[in-house]
């Protein structure tokens, strides 16, 4: 069907005039006055005004993010339409992977494809990303493209494709930041949260762009990790309280203390560099460099002896490694090289990218383990991914505009555990009990024609073909039976075509439509991550694990009203198959298999009013249904709603910038969500839940000269107590200083 509808649209193309390769950085209001639009390059792999996009299409400019109190970018994009956190935790720098998204209701942030720069930045491992990689300060620009966009990007781009533009100096600058800030309550929301940030930049001869950063943040973090129980204290404790029941199980539990306050230090370096040989020749270098240590602080326990001393452990379930948790680190480097130029009328792009995760490890404590000291386990987790994208754009007989091109990806990881003398000092390891690797690569041609139908109406029809294969995949636990494991490579492919139509009837009104498909492949994690616990239960990885697949298609209007108004509507449906679930095979025995489908369906809807370049308001409603439609591996889901899911997504907001002040304002509503997918969590106001909430936050900043400016923001301003798995954050202030050359 996509092809037929290719040819067509091809067809009838070569009978029209006008070239769909011209794109105007301007435009005219009805009065005749020009104004500069908003230019996204993520949508079409070339620059497009945002109205003339072939999608629902969402940009956060820089001084978007400057509004707001943003640790990361999934603070920046959660009061966007049809995106939320998933886990909405809230826990900002408590985060180690700084959170992750959810586009348009289809849950995962690995199939959601993140890149920065261009580049992608999806792991090999599990497809994750680390959203603190990015200074705030160091992004220029965020476009999110929202729907199924394999066709030119492959894998993960299931649900979108989220592009973080980082910044260039055009000229000379320096800038220094320093913040500090807590919560109002120290129980309740993150403690001690400093930051500092210093940049220096530069362009010389007009040629040769050169910028670097580094920015460090703390938090004392505050407890989030309940430690609870359904064996009830014996009767000579006091100090514990019981929790109400849970859906689950139906049991009580008892709240007997706490693994303290998770401590969290982030490392930011960024160094970029470009050189504009001539007019149409190019080449950017990129260096990021990010490390998160965490760690625990003393644990709490809440019980109490009839002498009033702290008890650690009672019957046999309860012991005091109970209140212990986890510290553990992770760096990761990101490089890229770029070259762009022109040979004829056609424009090439070069993208070469490195993402190594060499240090990542932690340390679990051991069932015998202390306070002090005892048994414990190393867990590392490397990961190396190697990226290359060759890009063509060439216009064609005046009304086409063909892009076309080669990507190629591999990557590998190699988990591995080792036992532990002592859980306190990750240099006491022993032996090897564990370990998991294995390697993947793709090889892709992507193909895109955009068709001026019309000087009102335009086409744009593509297709990508992915060649995947997975190889040397091992597993090993010494002392079990059947390891080790050696897997055969593998190899499948993917066709992902898409056809959209752009109308513009009027000046003011635009109408979009398409229609595509998209994949994802397994990582590594579901293809070679098999466990065996000292309970005897395996929880098995599946060499033999199908790509997840999904067709979707959406329709939309955006319409300007008077001046400074807009707003916009999208409809959309995804049916998504080979959903990849954890399946019960025996008692002992979980696999994971492609076990599921599910349909979703919603509709987006955004508004808008400027007042005088001084004033924005806006707010957009979002309502998405996402169901379970079949599931081999939990039968009891089919029906449900998806996990991580919210029914109902609502932001309102306003921006106020006069003279030296600025202040911003903004609210967000999310409906209950589940983390079960027999959405059987049906409990309230309880550790593991979560739970519907309406929070808001503030900030105000003032210019106090034309080079130092201060601001003072509040999050979680109503002080709402809800949970998102733990109690999110209470509210929290935070003030900042920033001078600039």
């Amino acid at each position: 069907m996509f092809i037929a509808i290719a040819l067509i649209l091809v067809f009838l193309g070569t009978s029209r005039k006008g070239s769909a390769a011209e794109t105007a950085s301007i435009s005219k209001d009805s009065k005749g006055n020009t104004a500069m639009e908003e230019i996204v390059v993520t949508a079409t792999r070339t620059k497009k005004a945002v109205e003339d996009a072939p999608g629902s299409v969402s940009i956060i400019t820089k001084k978007d993010i400057e509004k707001k109190q943003a640790i990361t970018a999934t603070d920046v994009l959660d009061t966007m339409s049809g995106v939320s956190t998933s886990p909405p935790t809230g826990k900002g720098m408590m985060d180690s992977m700084g959170g992750s998204i959810t586009l348009r209701g289809i849950p995962s942030g690995s199939r959601s494809l993140i890149l920065i720069d261009g580049l992608p930045v999806n792991d090999a491992y599990s497809g994750g990303v680390i959203w603190h990689q990015v200074e705030p300060t160091d992004m220029e620009q965020i476009e999110v493209v929202k729907g199924p966009f394999s066709s030119l990007y492959g894998g993960n781009a299931m649900s979108g494709v989220v592009n973080i533009i980082t910044r260039m100096p055009e000229k000379r600058e320096a800038s220094i930041k320093a913040g500090y800030g807590s919560a109002f309550d120290r129980d309740t929301g993150l403690r001690d949260v400093l930051t500092s940030y210093v940049s220096v930049g530069d362009k010389f001869m007009n040629k040769l762009s050169l910028f670097a950063s580094y920015g460090y943040k703390h938090t004392n973090g505050y407890p989030t990790d309940l430690v609870l129980t359904t064996s009830q204290p014996t009767a000579n404790l006091s100090g514990y309280s019981t929790m109400p029941a849970t859906s689950a199980s139906g049991s009580k539990r008892y709240l007997i203390g706490d693994k303290g306050a998770t401590s969290h230090s982030h490392n930011n370096l960024n160094v970029k560099a470009a050189f504009d040989a001539s007019s149409n020749n190019k080449i950017t270098f990129g260096m990021m460099r990010f490390i998160d240590k965490w760690d625990n602080g003393e644990p709490d326990s809440y019980l109490r002896n009839a002498s009033g001393n702290q008890v650690w452990s009672y019957g046999t379930s309860v012991k005091e490694s109970s209140f212990l948790a986890n510290s553990g680190e992770a760096s990761r480097n990101l490089y890229n090289l770029g070259w762009e130029t022109e040979l004829a009328e056609t424009k090439i792009k070069l993208l070469l990218g490195y993402l190594d995760q060499n240090n990542y490890w932690w340390v679990t404590p051991g069932n015998s383990a202390t306070i002090n000291g005892g048994g414990g386990k190393y867990s590392e987790a490397p990961t190396e991914t190697y990226n290359a994208d060759l890009q063509f754009t060439t216009p064609l007989l005046k009304r086409h505009l063909l892009t076309y091109g080669l990507s190629f990806k591999t990557g590998w990881t190699d988990v591995t555990e080792r036992s532990l003398t002592n859980w306190t000092n990750k240099d006491t390891t022993g032996a090897l009990s564990y370990e998991a690797k294995g390697r993947d690569r793709t090889i892709a041609i992507f193909f895109q024609d955009e068709i001026s139908l019309h000087e009102k109406l335009t086409a744009y029809v593509g297709f990508r073909e992915d060649w995947w294969k997975t190889f040397d995949g091992y597993i090993t636990q010494p002392g079990i039976a059947g390891y080790p494991k050696i897997y055969e490579s593998r190899s499948s492919s993917s066709f992902s075509p898409k056809a959209a139509l752009v109308f513009k009837p009027f000046e003011k009104t635009t109408l979009r439509a398409s229609a595509g498909q998209a994949f994802r492949a397994p990582g590594l994690y579901d293809l070679f991550r098999t466990t065996t616990y000292q309970s005897g239960v395996t929880y098995a990885s599946n060499p033999d694990l199908k790509p997840e697949k999904i067709t979707s298609w959406e329709a939309g209007a955006e319409q300007k009203l008077w001046n400074g108004a807009k707003i916009k509507a999208t409809y959309f449906e995804n049916y998504i198959s080979d959903m990849i679930y954890s399946k019960n095979t025996t008692a002992t025995l979980v696999d994971k298999v492609n076990a599921g489908k599910a349909k979703n369906h919603g509709v987006e809807l955004e508004a808008e009013q400027w007042f005088d370049n001084w004033l924005r308001l806006y707010a957009n409603l979002t309502l998405t249904d996402s169901r379970i439609t079949e599931n081999l591996a939990s039968p009891s889901s089919v029906g449900k709603e998806m996990t991580y899911v919210p029914k109902v997504m609502l932001n309102i907001g306003g921006d106020f910038e006069k003279g030296p002040l600025s202040f911003s304002l903004t609210g967000r509503y999310r409906s209950k969500q589940y983390a079960t997918d027999a959405n059987t969590d049906t409990a309230s106001n309880v550790y593991g839940v979560y739970d519907d909430f309406f929070t808001a936050d503030a900030k105000a900043a003032y210019q106090l000269t034309p080079w130092a400016k201060i601001s003072f923001a509040v999050t979680n301003l109503l002080d709402r107590e809800y949970y998102s798995y733990s109690l999110a954050p209470g509210r929290c202030w935070f003030t900042e200083l920033t001078l600039t050359y």
